[in-house]
């Protein structure tokens, strides 16, 4: 696939794909013979972890870390994980911040409702 594209399929702007393969958050995309990219099934899959990842809100960092160590090789599947793991903690934490902010939203929210019903606002929070 042409790097057109995959910025079609994936909703991201061409820019955005070269800067992901420049600073190895992708593996290096495979080239024709006039040097225009050429994505591959492997390639989309790399974008697609990135993006998921990315939405999620998990920092380039540990992402470029961990393509790094899976074209290392095999010997780095306890770093792999151990690494997905730490993500998936702070998400987790980050999932649990926003579930509280959520239930505080949900609680004002309701309390103008109410308000809107009676014309009485209580201000015990």
């Amino acid at each position: 696939m042409t790097i057109t594209e995959v910025s079609k399929k994936y909703d991201m702007s061409q820019d955005t794909l070269r800067y992901y393969e420049r600073i190895g958050l992708i593996p290096p995309v495979n080239r024709t013979k006039s040097g225009i990219r050429d994505y591959t099934e492997e390639s989309c899959a790399w974008i697609e972890l990135a993006k998921c990842m990315r939405s999620a809100g998990i920092p380039i960092e540990p992402l470029i870390e961990y393509c790094v160590l899976t074209q290392q090789g095999d010997t780095t599947i306890a770093a792999r994980k151990d690494l997905l793991t730490e993500e998936r903690k702070k998400l987790l934490k980050k999932m649990d911040d926003t579930k509280k902010t959520l239930d505080r939203l949900n609680y004002k929210i309701d309390r103008y409702e109410k308000a809107e019903i009676t014309g009485v606002l209580s201000w015990d929070e």
